[in-house]
Parts: C-alpha cells; sequence; structure tokens
C-alpha cells in the first residue's frame, strides 16, 4: 500500500476569506482532516462531507489529545495511504507546534507539506485597526507566547523586550497578563504605552479593548474578555481609532461565544473614564 500525504495547513484567525487557495483545495480534497480547538466552525463548514473529521484540540491545562498522540494519529494515518490534511489555527510554525509534527513525520519517512496561514499577529491586529510596524512609531515587532510551560513562571529578558520602537504582540498571554506587564513596567516600558487585546479577531464575535499597558490587566478583566485573545503592545496601538475599519456582526454568534463574555455580540469595550489609550 503506498504511503498517504500529511498536509499540515494554516486555518488562519477565523475569517474563512482569509484562508490562502492551497487551503481550501486541500481541504476539499482531503480523505482526513484532523483539526484544532482554534479552527473557526466557519471553516469547518468547508470540508466534505464525506471526509472523516478528528478533533485534536488542545486548550489551557486540558489537552483532549496529547501532542504525542496527535503525532501518532497522523503517522499511522499517513501510513494507511489516506490523504491527511492537518488543519491549525493560524500558522502551522507560529507557535502552532506543526514543526514538531513535521519532525515526527520525518523520522519515520512520511512525505509532508507545510503550507503557511496567516497568523494571528497579522490577521486579529490588522482587522483591530493595528498595523504591526508604523514609520515614527516602530521598526520592528516581536511575537512572543504568553503561556508558561508546565505552569512556570515566564522566563523573558523583559529589558530587551521593553523596547519603545518594538512593537511586542503576545499569543496565549491572558492568563499571564499581569506577569507579562509587570515584567515590562519594571524595565523601564512607560505605563501610557498603548496597549490592546483582541478577543475572537477576525470573526464576527470580535471584541477590542483599547487601554494602556498600566490598566490593561484591569481593562481586560473588567470586558470579561476570555481565549482566544490576542495582546498587542506598543505605540501603533494609538493608530487603531483611526485605521479602524471592521464592524463585527452585532447579532448574536453562539459559534463565537464565551462563558465568560457579558454580551455575545462584537464590538469595542472601553476602559473606565481615564484609562483609554
Amino acid at each position: 500500500m503506498a504511503q498517504g500525504c500529511v498536509y499540515l495547513v494554516g486555518a488562519g484567525p477565523g475569517d474563512p476569506d482569509l484562508l490562502t487557495v492551497k487551503a481550501l483545495r486541500l481541504i476539499r480534497e482531503a480523505e482526513v482532516v484532523v483539526f484544532d480547538r482554534l479552527v473557526s466552525p466557519a471553516i469547518l463548514d468547508l470540508i466534505p462531507a464525506g471526509c472523516t473529521r478528528i478533533y485534536a484540540g488542545k486548550a489551557l491545562r486540558r489537552h483532549d489529545m496529547p501532542q504525542d498522540d496527535i503525532n501518532r494519529l497522523l503517522l499511522k494515518l499517513a501510513q494507511s495511504g489516506r490523504t491527511v490534511v492537518r488543519l491549525k489555527g493560524g500558522d502551522p510554525f507560529v507557535f502552532g507546534r506543526g514543526s514538531e509534527e513535521a519532525e515526527h513525520l520525518a523520522r519515520h519517512g512520511i512525505r509532508f507539506e507545510v503550507v503557511p496561514g496567516i497568523t494571528a499577529a497579522a490577521g486579529c491586529s490588522t482587522y483591530a485597526g493595528i498595523p504591526l510596524t508604523h514609520r515614527g512609531l516602530a521598526n520592528g515587532v516581536r511575537f512572543l507566547t504568553g503561556h508558561r510551560q508546565n505552569d512556570g513562571k515566564l522566563d523573558y529578558d523583559w529589558r530587551r523586550l521593553a523596547d519603545p520602537d518594538c512593537t511586542l504582540v503576545v499569543y496565549m498571554g491572558l492568563t499571564t497578563l499581569p506577569e507579562i506587564v509587570a515584567g515590562l513596567l519594571d524595565a523601564g516600558l512607560p505605563p501610557d504605552t498603548p496597549a490592546a487585546a483582541v478577543q475572537n479577531g477576525t470573526t464576527s464575535g470580535q471584541r477590542r479593548v483599547l487601554s494602556t499597558l498600566a490598566v490593561l490587566p484591569d481593562a481586560v478583566a473588567q470586558a470579561c474578555l476570555a481565549a482566544p485573545a490576542t495582546l498587542v503592545i506598543g505605540k501603533v496601538v494609538a493608530l487603531a481609532e483611526t485605521l479602524s475599519w471592521f464592524v463585527p456582526d452585532p447579532a448574536p454568534n453562539p459559534a463565537y461565544d464565551s462563558p465568560a463574555r457579558p454580551s455575545a455580540s462584537g464590538g469595542d469595550v472601553r476602559p473606565p473614564l481615564g484609562q483609554s489609550a
């Protein structure tokens, strides 16, 4: 029996219109789709009716399928001769553990291809009206993960990160937001540095909190923002009002609703008076 191929496909941050042409073609041609928790329902709806779907989601402190099991599953499916799409939110190689899965397949001689996707840093910030770089405001951008391995302390050189001329984008940072803010403030980043949090970015359930670094944790807590959310810290956030273009659907959308959200509708959430960016 001929071996199959595994396509590690980036599904982007949620809006199905942001899928690449190749990603959409592979989804339609797949015999099996193994998908993550952050792949939006609108994208899952594009999977053909006869295709086998396997959920391999992971959430904070809860893995429905541990990574080692996912690796073994992809290997077994490919060895059975089927065409497999491993569908991952965002980009497979940006905090997506796609490289670990590719390594496992390579060690066992399985053919694979990687299809890049629009990562949350680019998609969510753009839909929130925030450019990652802007002349005179930010000449670089850094991607960080706020997730602590084994619930340990974040091990960052905060002094290097506290660069006022660089934009910071933090994935999976809601739980450790107070720690991130404290590290940056202690390292000298001004407390009035513009900062934002974007929940369910690029989808009809998008919610945006605009604030400043020092009060961002309080603003996020008062807005009851929940994962998935992307944090953006830097001067470029000050452009969000001027460059705002995306209007989330005000109608309730159960596909993106969160139990922690006071309202199912998308839109902006404003911090208390005197705490705006």
